[in-house]
């Protein structure tokens, strides 16, 4: 199995708003799809047993904290999927020829000589990388990240906790975040249910389920809830990156592989899915809230693709360097800028930002009154609300602070 597309994280970023953002070990030959961690910022929100024996060959009985994780993971396990990703690959052939092979005769090499060439001899199918997902629907909707089926030309297989195994095709990739929807053809499957991931509590139990490695299907890791609200960037060995934001951190192993898989609570419902670790720490991963996730898969559900709310502005965040350099007048809010192709334009023709007028070069300070630093995003905002809503953004145009309405369009698939 070779390399599919891992994915780690850059310490720059530019934005592009409401999705159009500018934004471990690997055990044999088994790489399967992952994120791992390059930056993040953000904040953190404020038993004894008896002696036992065994006999009859039963096992002793577990505490209430085993007992609860045990049967959370039992409920869990039967709707967490393991995802194959196989596509044809060129089968290259090694021969070797001689370099004084004239006319078909090799008399000029007496002491036969050869050298090693190449050659493609057709293609074949080859397994080129795995990740998680779990069911959302009893007919087969499965959740997974759009790094794990972001390739259009390979095909997906889905194996069951039980082997079971599924041929499935994309139903929807998120244009704002890293999430996809897929879908095999079942009845009665089983599915788990989404928790509200903004009654989080730092330190409650967090339990991370998923294709570890691309090899051990269905590994548990447990551990707690370290922190909410992260915002990190996360890349690929391909140089694309991506901002998460308002993420949730947890010290249950994530490991390559375990991409697309639920992160639980203790009641077994979903908080989040598994989306990127920290290559340079120990124990350090990510999960998407799953109130993100939960709005993406109902819009799929219903309309057969993932309805994200679109400004249409690119930016960068200001900071307090920034404002030395540039003697701007805040250090706060972030400024429009184009990024670092000819293609990556500031605002983009005919979005709600260039119809309310916003330009390259302004700045935004607030969004409905929320103060944009390190701790709220421009983007996390945006993801808040719905196609049609307006929001009030207050920005320095020109070097004059004004109000501006921006109605939400639908961003452009």
């Amino acid at each position: 199995m070779t390399n599919s597309y891992d994915k780690y994280i850059p310490t720059a970023l530019t934005g592009f708003v409401a999705g159009i953002i500018g934004a471990a070990l690997v055990i044999s030959s088994a790489a399967p799809a992952g994120w791992s961690l390059q930056s993040l910022t953000g904040r953190n929100q404020n038993n004894t047993s008896a002696p036992f024996t065994v006999s009859n060959n039963e096992m002793p009985p577990a505490n209430v904290q085993e007992a609860t994780v045990i049967s959370a993971v039992d409920k869990a396990s039967p709707a967490v999927v393991s995802i194959v990703i196989t596509k044809d690959v060129p089968v290259i052939e090694r021969y070797y020829s001689s370099p004084f092979d004239l006319f078909g005769n090799d008399a000029f090499n007496p002491f036969n000589f050869r050298i090693p060439q190449y050659r493609q001899r057709g293609t074949e199918q080859q397994e080129v990388g795995g990740g998680s997902g779990f069911l959302v629907s009893s007919d087969g909707m499965i959740v997974t990240n759009k790094h794990v089926v972001n390739q259009e030309e390979a095909e997906y297989t889905v194996f069951t906790s039980k082997g079971d195994k599924y041929p499935a095709k994309v139903v929807a990739r998120d244009p704002s975040n890293d999430i996809a929807i897929i879908k095999i053809e079942g009845n009665n499957l089983p599915y788990l249910t989404f928790a509200n991931s903004d009654q989080l509590r730092v330190g409650q139990t967090a339990i991370a389920i998923g294709n570890t490695l691309g090899e051990f299907r269905n590994t548990v890791s447990v551990g707690i809830v370290s922190g909410l609200s992260r915002s990190i960037v996360a890349g690929d060995r391909m140089g694309q990156t991506e901002q998460l934001d308002q993420v949730i951190q947890t010290d249950a192993a994530i490991n390559p592989g375990n991409s697309g898989g639920p992160l639980l609570n203790s009641s077994g419902d979903v908080i989040g899915v598994n989306v990127a670790m920290a290559l340079r720490g120990q124990n350090i991963g990510f999960a998407l809230p799953s109130n993100v996730v939960s709005s993406a898969a109902e819009t799929a559900q219903k309309t057969g693709k993932i309805v994200r709310p679109f400004l249409g502005v690119r930016y960068t965040q200001i900071t307090p360097t920034m404002k030395e350099a540039n003697k701007l007048a805040v250090d706060y809010g972030v400024i429009v800028t184009r990024g670092q192709t000819t293609e990556e334009l500031a605002v983009v023709p005919g979005s709600p930002a260039d119809k309310a007028g916003i330009v390259e070069g302004d700045i935004v300070l607030e969004v409905e009154g929320k103060k944009l630093d390190d701790e709220t995003s421009l983007a996390s905002i945006i993801r808040t609300k719905k196609v049609g809503d307006t929001v009030t953004l207050k920005i320095v145009h020109k070097g004059e602070e004004k109000a501006v309405n921006v109605r939400l369009e639908e961003m452009p698939q």
